[in-house]
């Protein structure tokens, strides 16, 4: 296989691959519209075991995040909290460009590495039911930037920026304002990637689009009852993901 910038296909994987990528993207699917974030987050460090090259996987689900967001937004942007999105971004944007560079220039270890390592911390805390927690001030504005920062470098800056929408946005708007802001922070890191002459993978995004949909419809039926059920949730996935991230970076050293 071609390792360097992601340059090999989705069906140069093998049958057994490519039932567990499947899996994964309809998990992926599930996450993201059932929370409102998270979908990439739950989902890298399981392809990671599959194929340790982020910069072919990392395109692919902006790719889904871009389709299922506007999918779900479509008929509501007018449930979406603009002005609260127009005030952080200004704190948001720097580290995303910042992090979007890093990806690019960071050797790819250290991209896993940093991949597993922020895996591991969300993991812990949602073991311990801890939350992470932001009052408005400067704990607002250091949270916004490190989650633009880490969403850039890996799409794993959800739950630091959500820790301070949470007491800025309304429960009822809240997942449709993420979704939102996904959108623009996604099409920033694609249209960096291109200029920078990475492939966008966007035959195999498109041929897993039906796979994750599969997730996609389940999580919006399942979002209710998961944000009744969050903190049991959370729990769970913070037993598995540091199980996958103990083999993952076991596999690494």
């Amino acid at each position: 296989m071609q390792t360097v910038f992601g340059y090999i296909q989705l069906f140069d994987f093998n049958a057994q691959h490519l039932t567990f990528i499947f899996l994964i993207f309809i998990w992926s699917g599930f996450v993201r519209s059932g929370l409102g974030f998270g979908g990439a987050a739950l989902a890298l460090p399981l392809l990671l075991l599959i194929y340790d090259r982020p910069l072919f996987w990392l395109p692919i689900l902006c790719v889904h995040l871009l389709v299922f967001t506007t999918l779900t937004l479509r008929t509501r942007l007018n449930n979406v909290d603009w002005g609260v999105l127009k005030k952080t971004s200004i704190y948001i944007l720097p580290g995303k460009l910042i992090g979007v560079f890093g990806l690019l220039s960071l050797p790819n270890r250290w991209l896993i590495i940093i991949i597993y390592g922020i895996t591991l911390f969300y993991a812990f805390l949602w073991v311990l039911n801890l939350r992470i927690r932001s009052e408005k001030g400067w704990t607002d504005k250091l949270l916004l930037a490190m989650g633009g920062y880490f969403s850039g470098a890996s799409l794993m800056g959800a739950p630091l920026m959500v820790a301070v929408y949470m007491h800025q946005i309304n429960k009822q708007s809240l997942r449709d304002s993420l979704f939102v802001l996904w959108f623009i922070l996604v099409g920033i890191k694609l249209g960096t990637l291109a200029a920078f002459g990475v492939n966008l993978q966007f035959l195999s995004a498109l041929i897993l689009v039906p796979v994750a949909g599969i997730g996609h419809v389940a999580g919006l039926k399942a979002h209710e009852y998961m944000l009744k059920n969050d903190g049991y949730f959370r729990q769970i996935l913070g037993v598995i993901l540091i199980g996958i991230s103990v083999i993952g970076l076991g596999s690494l050293l």
